[in-house]
């Protein structure tokens, strides 16, 4: 018997142990993909964003790379700063029954 029928897909994360590991790369998928199209709109290339973030097209790559879990949120927000944005991360309560 499956525990999990009709339970919130965040639960079994939680029960799993996940959901922060899970969280986390979500987030930097979503700056990362931002990221792109940023560049995008601004016609920026990776060379030329390498060159604004002082560091290696290859490191630019690695920071646009939605799979690469090891990127680090300081390296997102570096190529967030060189495209004139900004990374803002805030917490926000628990999701919580709602009350009537």
């Amino acid at each position: 018997m499956n525990n999990h029928i009709g339970s919130d897909f965040d639960d079994f994360l939680s029960e799993q142990g996940l959901a922060e590991e899970v969280s986390a790369a979500a987030l930097k998928r979503v700056i990362a993909w931002q990221i792109t199209q940023a560049m995008k709109e601004q016609h920026v290339s990776k060379k030329n964003l390498a060159d604004r973030m002082h560091t290696s097209r290859t490191a630019v790559d690695r920071a646009l790379d939605q799979n690469d879990p090891g990127m680090t949120l300081a390296t997102l927000a570096s190529a967030a700063r060189a495209l004139g944005q900004r990374v803002e991360i805030r917490l926000v309560p628990e999701h919580t029954a709602e009350q009537g």
